[in-house]
């Protein structure tokens, strides 16, 4: 399995009362799967997300990527792992307003170490990519939520990360531009072998498009279909 979570709990302190979001789930997910997770406000679903990215970490359990855990990881070696290992992307897309697409997924090839001319290129290749040749100059304000959206794809994918992770990437676009989205995504999987975790509430949609829906409740995991689910159309 590319990216497991063995048991992983997380259990937060507020005041006196110890609240559980997540409560010992264990999902492993394979390379060049694209996974729904689904489940009402306050079931762990982000929470989880957060985990697998390295933004977290669990009060138990492990996150284990590649077969390591990323338990023993130093601070140097998790920045490691979110910036080349695993991309993500959020409902509020989290574009630099004052940059424009080119110079927002410029920005994180710098961080990447790439420099120059080289990544001027890998920059506007990344935006053709997602097919946006035509707005390499344009800042967010000039362009729609689908395409921001489709601009923080190519940055989360700047350093070639194994791992797409996906936090309510359609919640903020109509059902035109998020079937486009999912549509997108659902090609770099197969055509990259990209693994995409994604929370999300459209269940026809991540049914369509997704290989199988993880249902979570209550911190937990209480459905999760066999790998393969998704009917071909």
């Amino acid at each position: 399995m590319l990216l497991e979570t063995r048991e992983v709990s997380k259990i937060y302190q507020m005041g006196t009362t110890e609240v559980a979001a997540l409560d010992k789930v264990s999902l492993a997910v394979g390379a060049g799967e694209f996974v729904a997770i689904q489940g009402t406000s306050g079931s762990g679903k982000s929470t989880l997300l957060n985990m697998l990215g390295g933004l977290d970490h669990p009060t138990s359990g492990e996150v284990v990527f590649e077969e390591k855990s990323l338990a023993p990881f130093s601070k140097k070696e998790m920045a490691r792992y979110r910036r080349h290992s695993v991309g993500m992307i959020f409902q509020n897309f989290n574009l630099i307003t004052t940059m424009s697409a080119l110079e927002n997924v410029e920005l994180a090839l710098a961080f990447g170490g790439l420099r120059g001319k080289a990544r001027d290129e890998r920059a506007a290749e990344l935006l053709e990519g997602v097919g946006l040749r035509d707005r390499l100059t344009h800042r967010p304000s000039e362009l729609s939520g689908g395409e921001q959206q489709r601009v923080a794809i190519a940055r989360a994918l700047a350093n070639s990360p194994r791992v797409l992770l996906a936090d309510e990437p359609t919640g903020n676009l109509d059902s035109t531009r998020a079937e486009e989205l999912l549509s997108l995504l659902r090609q770099m999987v197969e055509r990259d072998s990209l693994t995409v975790l994604m929370v999300t509430h459209d269940r026809e949609l991540a049914a369509r498009f997704t290989d199988r829906i993880v249902m979570m409740k209550d911190g937990k995991i209480v459905q999760e279909p066999e790998a393969g689910s998704r009917k071909p159309e």
